[in-house]
């Protein structure tokens, strides 16, 4: 789907990353499109660097969190997402510029993808260290300074049954 709309919107370019059962469809889809380049599997460095240059990273795909979409941000790219599943915890769609991570299209087809890369072209800016932040909140050692707190207030609050 993201390849068939890319290849509808040809001053756009879009780079593939990975493989998987489509694979061959989306190679087939950019061989009448020179806007489309599909990489194939390629290792973190490459990825990370492909992330971080990036002027988005799109993301079709509704999972329970999604990871790539917060590894994106990571690396201060903001999303164009599926807005359905764990992503709309882990991007933020705002008016604000100083919250706004992303922007979502609610249909799985490539005409509302299209439309969202029309959206995420107009709506202003995107700020780097905000989408950096955005992803922070879901880091390991976020993680374990919420999980001590917890943990800290439930021992703390507790009835231990103690006469």
């Amino acid at each position: 789907m993201i390849a068939e709309a890319f290849a509808a919107m040809p001053e756009k370019q879009l780079a593939v990353i990975g493989d998987g059962p489509d694979l061959d469809r989306v190679k087939a889809l950019a061989r009448g499109s020179p806007n489309i380049r599909v990489l194939g599997y390629q290792p973190t460095e490459v990825l990370a660097d492909y992330a971080a240059r990036a002027r988005a990273f799109v993301f079709a795909a509704e999972e329970d969190f999604g990871i790539t979409p917060v590894e994106a941000q990571a690396c201060g790219t903001p999303v164009i997402a599926y807005g359905a599943g764990g992503v709309l915890e882990t991007v933020v769609s705002s008016e604000d510029p100083a919250k706004r991570t992303g922007v979502f299209f609610h249909d799985q087809t490539p005409e509302a993808l299209s439309d969202a890369v029309r959206e995420f072209e107009t709506i202003g800016e995107f700020r780097a260290e905000v989408c950096c932040a955005n992803a922070e909140r879901f880091s390991i050692g976020n993680f374990e300074k919420h999980l001590i707190a917890a943990v800290h207030t439930t021992l703390n609050t507790s009835n231990w049954g103690c006469a």
